[in-house]
């Protein structure tokens, strides 16, 4: 390709970005504007997709960590031809029900790879994909053998989940993982160095990256930098120098381009710079041709996969399409009904985080697409099993990875995984920093990703460690995330029923709330059905119709409840006890479905070591809440239940005080 027709086929994604970002008045067309060159060449020389099939199982991924400037990957989008994505759309510019709002969203416009909005995510979710790649190759060889691409802002190298996500690539040598670093030394406050003087090729070469500078304005430079990367052993960043907004003829190179509409007069102006005569939103025939026939490079390469797919063993080629479909294997349902049975014969009287490698010891042999993991807690997380072995630079066929202290980068790579297709992953750590990976969770659950966490220590049950680690609000706020399912098992029969619920929720991501402190069995006769389904359950019925109390409890509450019941059976006021493992799951169920489980008690009591918050929906807001309304404290566990009035004499005298005179 000539530098000319380089230049104006770049100056085609220019043209769209600030025409659309001016109709819409609102969006970034700065870089757009100033990645031109370095989409150009990647897009036209290098990477592997087919606008026909979005999601060929094969294709390189794409991520434009820096989401704010959108309207490159939708002028990508538009100009290689693929199908949804219309001029139409693009006119439609960050508007109600359009494939291009103001931040790519995966789950909305096809060939966007993952939803990009907080800065730093992408370039984590990266990672996620590249050790899905290497994991996947491993496993079936090269019918999985593609690279995964970034472009990042100096926003998302400034976030602190790019460092996490960056020592961890080096770390595990991913070689298929390429950062093109757009260089402009511009943030929305002004010049970068404002705020930050960072070498940023020597911190990714201290990672164990390749690192180096180019002109990303140059194509022969970009090209030969990309050609140089593919041949890497080690994961390789490439810090392209550009200019913010250029062509904007008074604007360019500064951060008056950076989030804001050129206005007509700088479009004016950028137009005979680039002379670009053509009016908004028109792309000449020859240069849009010169960029279909670019979404067509990799035509050949997709049949020569097609073959080599169709080559495969069957049984081989069966479960590699089970497992990038999402379909679970029919073993989980036979790995579910053993541990039910096992525990029925011998009951374990164990804490969940022990229940659930219980599970797991069943279950990650049954579900071979699931990679476990740890933030650096593997043995109080209880998240790895005895078969499995770590992946690692010199074998990625392992199935536990170990993050390191690491759970910003955990969190959004595990939603990368997801996002590349053919794995399901789960990790460990403490409740109390699902803080640490909030933002991570948050867009699994506007994804419909299904990511698993496992988060221990879930209450001041957790005892000496004190208050900093103790997760008093923390239920309540991941239960305030939509599209989340937050589960908390009261033993090992809920735990397992919970894992078959997380694994079987394909649209949705989980979080598993487990104890330190070991807690009874208290269900401890087989039952087919998974009661944990409907997110509450009576688990302790009161003889007769007669019931003046209904207690509501979670997790290690349960067991409390069930005793408090009891001594109100002996005062003579018939108690209930409701488990209630998962809020979203009851909550989403119909009046007619709830309102029997909850019940028409005189009294309803809620029992959890956290706050309040969320409560309401089950109890009404004249229900009793025995739990916690300050911060935890350092003590044994039992002292500490005892001090802050969670326990079953507790609960049995709240509720006795509700009791009207009569």
């Amino acid at each position: 390709m000539s530098r000319a027709d380089h230049d104006r086929m770049a100056n085609a994604i220019r043209a769209l970005a600030m025409d659309a970002v001016e109709q819409a008045k609102s969006g970034h067309p700065g870089l757009p504007m100033g990645a031109a060159d370095i989409a150009t060449v990647l897009f036209t020389q290098v990477l592997k997709f087919d606008p026909s099939d979005p999601a060929w199982p094969d294709r390189d991924r794409f991520v434009l960590s820096a989401g704010h400037g959108s309207m490159l990957i939708y002028a990508l989008l538009h100009l290689t031809g693929y199908e949804a994505m219309t001029l139409e759309e693009l006119k439609n510019f960050r508007r109600l029900h359009s494939k291009t709002p103001g931040h790519p969203e995966n789950f909305i416009t096809p060939g966007v790879e993952t939803t990009t909005g907080p800065l730093g995510q992408g370039i984590a979710n990266a990672v996620g994909m590249a050790i899905a790649e290497r994991h996947l190759n491993a496993v079936f060889g090269d019918v999985v053998d593609h690279r995964t691409y970034v472009l990042a802002s100096d926003g998302d190298l400034m976030e602190g989940i790019s460092q996490e996500a960056i020592a961890l690539a080096g770390h595990l040598k991913l070689s298929r993982l390429i950062v093109l670093f757009d260089d402009n030394g511009i943030t929305i406050d002004g010049k970068l160095s404002l705020s930050d003087s960072v070498d940023q090729v020597k911190r990714f070469e201290s990672a164990g990256w390749v690192a180096e500078r180019i002109d990303g304005h140059d194509p022969d430079a970009i090209a030969a930098a990309l050609k140089k990367a593919q041949e890497a052993d080690r994961p390789t960043m490439i810090a392209c120098k550009t200019t913010i907004g250029f062509g904007a003829p008074n604007k360019a190179g500064s951060e008056k381009s950076h989030g804001s509409p050129l206005g007509a007069d700088e479009i004016k102006g950028a137009r005979e710079k680039l002379r670009w005569s053509h009016e908004p939103f028109v792309i000449p025939d020859d240069i849009l041709k010169a960029w279909r026939d670019a979404g067509q490079r990799s035509n050949d390469i997709r049949r020569a996969w097609d073959k080599k797919l169709d080559g495969l063993d069957p049984v081989v080629k069966g479960e590699f399409e089970r497992r990038i479909t999402g379909e679970l294997p029919e073993a989980l349902a036979d790995a579910v009904k053993s541990v039910k049975e096992t525990l029925a014969k011998a009951p374990k009287e164990i804490a969940t985080r022990a229940s659930s490698e219980f599970a797991l010891e069943a279950l990650v042999p049954a579900v071979p697409e699931m990679i476990g993991g740890s933030a650096d807690l593997t043995g109080s997380n209880n998240t790895r099993t005895k078969s499995m072995t770590a992946i690692s630079a010199s074998d990625y066929s392992g199935r536990f990875i170990n993050y390191g202290i690491r759970e910003h980068g955990m969190a959004a790579a595990m939603n990368g995984m997801t996002l590349h297709g053919g794995i399901i992953p789960y990790s460990g750590t403490f409740l109390v920093f699902s803080d640490y990976c909030r933002p991570a969770i948050r867009l699994a659950a506007l994804m419909g990703e299904r990511v698993i966490h496992v988060m221990t220590h879930d209450s001041i049950g957790l005892g000496e460690d004190g208050p900093t680690h103790q997760p008093v609000e923390h239920l309540a706020a991941l239960r305030a995330i939509p599209n989340l399912n937050v589960f908390r098992p009261c033993d090992a029969v809920e735990a397992i029923e919970c894992w078959e619920l997380a694994l079987r929720a394909k649209d949705t991501p989980s979080v598993l709330a487990l104890t330190r402190q070991n807690l009874p069995q208290l269900r401890t006769s087989y039952v087919p059905e998974n009661l944990c389904a409907t997110g509450a359950y009576e688990i302790l019925p009161v003889e007769g119709d007669n019931v003046d109390v209904s207690i509501f409890a979670s997790g290690s509450e349960v067991a409390i409840a069930v005793e408090a019941a009891q001594l109100l059976n002996r005062q003579g006021k018939p108690a209930r006890v409701v488990s209630v493992p998962c809020f979203e799951l009851f909550l989403s169920l119909p009046p007619e479905q709830r309102h029997p489980v909850i019940g028409g008690a005189e009294v309803n009591v809620a029992v959890e070591a956290g706050i309040r918050q969320g409560w309401d929906a089950i109890i009404g807001s004249e229900g009793v809440f025995v739990g916690m309304s300050s911060f935890g404290a350092s003590a044994p566990y039992k002292d500490l239940y005892r001090h802050f009035g969670i326990t079953p004499e507790a609960v049995a005298a709240a509720a006795l005080a509700k009791f009207r005179p009569r």
